[in-house]
């Protein structure tokens, strides 16, 4: 579980918006202290419902037995980001309406919990229960929209996917979906600033925008699985694999492997040769110079454990998510050996050759 910056953006604009705008004017008389603890409760509680949509994907994910390898909040909401995509409509259905139905959940126990509140003499706490509830109502019902990247725009999918057997272009239909949804919410936020100079415009904005410019992304990864669809990895794996031995000192494995053969990242074996882990020259390059000598690739490699690897027989697709991350590797093993390696780069050439209407064969150049 990760969080990024503008999480905390957020969340300093709504406490203060809550504690200086919205809590006064709706319940005058408190002490502004009263305001400002209610506003971070409330902020807290938000922000906890936006941890349950996003682990709600994430359970149901793992139910359907794809491994979530992160989840990320940020200013508009979160990303988990799966090793693997759903092979059936149902799962992905599943898993796309799994938050939104968290996010309904959750706001109707804030809803039911705002009686007590109010019984309780507890005004500000009934008023910020109350706001939770249409919080998540309303990220419930945004969510559904039926545009990708947004959770509706996947369950587009997933039924269009059902109904005409073709994932690619159901996953097209949910991007140009989402595109247009994004330009009429950035159309009416413009509207609402020249009309009315509603600041909640700029919101507006901002959601279409991000959606504009994520539907692109979603439309390009469709129109990739649709190039790379039947590719096997042994078909672009580079080979062999060059490794470094875990038990090497930095300057061991620089001079007498990587200088002769420079690459992003290279596998590390153990001392029988299986794989250990896997080292990235950025890691390298982080060492200071003086404590290169006394350390060992084992010191700061990504561990065995922590590493997507596959085998000659997978679909290059199912590797793809994998690629995203600052190695950019994958590595290829045969009975725990690495046998070769996958290359964000393998697959963009390929991708670029496919473009051109052929089916490249053989290990591609790194």
């Amino acid at each position: 579980m990760g969080a990024h910056w503008s999480v905390l953006l957020i969340l300093f604009l709504l406490v203060y918006s809550l504690a200086v705008g919205m809590l006064p004017a709706v319940a005058g008389g408190y002490p502004p202290a009263g305001y400002w603890l209610t506003a971070l409760l409330i902020a807290g509680l938000f922000l906890t419902g936006l941890v349950g949509h996003e682990l709600a994907h994430a359970v149901m994910a793992q139910h359907y037995r794809i491994p979530v390898t992160s989840i990320t909040l940020w200013a508009l909401g979160g990303i988990s980001e799966l090793d693997g995509k759903p092979h059936r409509p149902r799962a992905e259905l599943l898993i796309a309406l799994a938050g939104p139905a968290a996010s309904l959940l959750v706001a109707g126990t804030f809803a039911a919990a705002t009686a007590p509140a109010g019984l309780a003499g507890a005004d500000l706490l009934r008023i910020g229960l109350s706001w939770l509830a249409e919080a998540n109502l309303l990220l419930a019902g945004f969510n559904l929209l039926p545009g990708a990247p947004l959770d509706g725009g996947r369950a587009l999918t997933a039924i269009l996917w059902g109904l005409r057997g073709d994932r690619s272009a159901a996953q097209r239909v949910a991007a140009q979906t989402g595109g247009l949804l994004g330009l009429l919410l950035a159309g009416a936020g413009v509207m609402a600033l020249v009309a009315y100079a509603a600041t909640g415009g700029l919101w507006l904005i901002l959601l279409g925008w991000y959606l504009t410019v994520a539907a692109r992304g979603e439309e390009t990864a469709a129109a990739l699985s649709d190039q790379l669809r039947g590719i096997l990895v042994g078909e672009v794996m580079s080979t062999p694999a060059v490794c470094g031995y875990a038990g090497h000192t930095v300057p061991q494995f620089v001079t007498g492997t990587a200088r002769w053969c420079p690459h992003r990242a290279y596998p590390v074996t153990d001392i029988d040769g299986r794989l250990a882990g896997l080292v990235t020259v950025a890691t390298l390059a982080a060492v200071p110079p003086e404590r290169r000598a006394s350390t060992r690739l084992a010191d700061v490699m990504i561990p065995r454990s922590r590493l997507r690897v596959t085998h000659v027989d997978e679909a290059l697709l199912d590797i793809v998510p994998a690629l995203d991350t600052p190695a950019r590797t994958v590595v290829v093993v045969d009975q725990d050996r690495p046998s070769g390696v996958v290359t964000a780069g393998d697959v963009s050439r390929l991708a670029g050759v496919a473009r051109l209407g052929a089916h490249p064969a053989g290990r591609a150049a790194r």
